[in-house]
């Protein structure tokens, strides 16, 4: 196994974030599979690499960069031009394209259906995000009947749902950090998240979603938007309710239900068990090995499938024109 090389742009607490947090979780999952050292890129920090220092020296094919970053992802891959790359992909839709020769990791079906879609001639993988172990219902006493965070959360969450439900019921904002995500939620009835407006107005895609997924796995009935990463194991009608639907009224009426019934998730850890750290953990070597294959038998410079670049599809689409034309003449 090659050396991994994970590209990060700080982890002071200026960067925190669940992107962060969620690469550093795979990061320590990786370590017990292969060698592994985190690189910054924008801040040097005293006790990790720092890329300026490491592109002094040629390319090494001993060593694999892994970046993730998406906003940072096409000038990462300019500067690492003959150097082995993987691309760690969380969100969609930032528009850029990658070579072949960069294989994808993708954290969400939603994440790989859309490289699949844009980059079909590269390796693409699927490797969930880790739900840590402290995320279990623990059986305990509920006392706030509806937690939310402000983060991300829907003008219409905020300004109009939230007031309607506080005259009915106890509504907990949490707005900031907090110690134990896992405490709060083993505290709480329901949990609503609804991200859709927000990524919508940042005009990329949620990736995976894992707060709405923590909360599940510690037993909270869950309101919540369905778009992106999070279809990926949202079922409403089934394991959670979509948020949002037609009016406020009818979503202050179904949540009152919810918080009064305190009815259990049916077949929770089923759910979950995709997400746990063994499942996560057996995947790992398996897409490594594979990548390290890759990297093995080809020369990057070398590709003859045709790029499904604007281009290409032009000329297929105006292919398709001349030929149903021809179809026509012929008759």
């Amino acid at each position: 196994m090659r050396k991994l090389l994970f590209l990060l742009p700080g982890t002071t607490q200026k960067f925190n974030c669940g992107g962060l947090f969620a690469e550093l979780k795979t990061i320590e999952l990786v370590k017990q599979i292969c060698p592994v050292e985190i690189v910054t890129y924008r801040q040097r920090e005293p006790d990790k690499l720092f890329l300026d220092d490491i592109l002094q020296n040629p390319p090494q094919q001993d060593k694999i960069f892994v970046v993730s970053w998406g906003f940072d992802v096409p000038k990462l891959v300019a500067r690492l031009q003959g150097y082995p790359t993987i691309y760690h992909a969380h969100s969609a839709e930032y528009g850029f394209r990658l070579p072949a020769r960069i294989p994808i990791v993708c954290v969400s079906r939603n994440t790989l259906g859309y490289w699949g879609q844009r980059s079909p001639h590269s390796l693409l993988y699927y490797l969930p995000n880790q739900i840590s172990d402290e995320f279990v219902d623990r059986q305990a006493e509920r006392t706030i009947d509806v937690l939310v965070h402000a983060r991300k959360s829907s003008d219409y969450l905020l300004k109009q749902l939230i007031p309607a439900l506080q005259p009915h019921c106890q509504v907990e904002i949490i707005d900031g950090f907090v110690d134990s995500l896992a405490d709060l939620f083993n505290q709480s009835r329901v949990y609503l998240y609804d991200s859709a407006e927000y990524w919508a107005t940042q005009g990329v895609t949620e990736g995976f979603g894992l707060q709405p997924l923590e909360a599940i796995s510690c037993g909270c009935q869950i309101f919540s938007s369905v778009n992106h990463g999070l279809s990926d194991y949202l079922d409403p009608g089934f394991n959670c309710h979509k948020i949002a639907a037609f009016s406020t009224a009818y979503d202050v009426e179904r949540i009152l239900n919810v918080v009064q019934s305190a009815s259990p998730i049916n077949d929770l850890e089923s759910l979950v068990t995709e997400y746990r750290t063994e499942n996560i953990r057996s995947r790992i070597p398996v897409i490594l090995t594979e990548i390290n294959h890759f990297f093995d038998r080809i020369n990057p410079s070398i590709s003859d499938i045709p790029d499904l670049n604007y281009q290409r599809i032009l000329q297929l689409r105006l292919l398709k024109i001349v030929k149903s034309i021809q179809k026509k003449l012929k008759r």
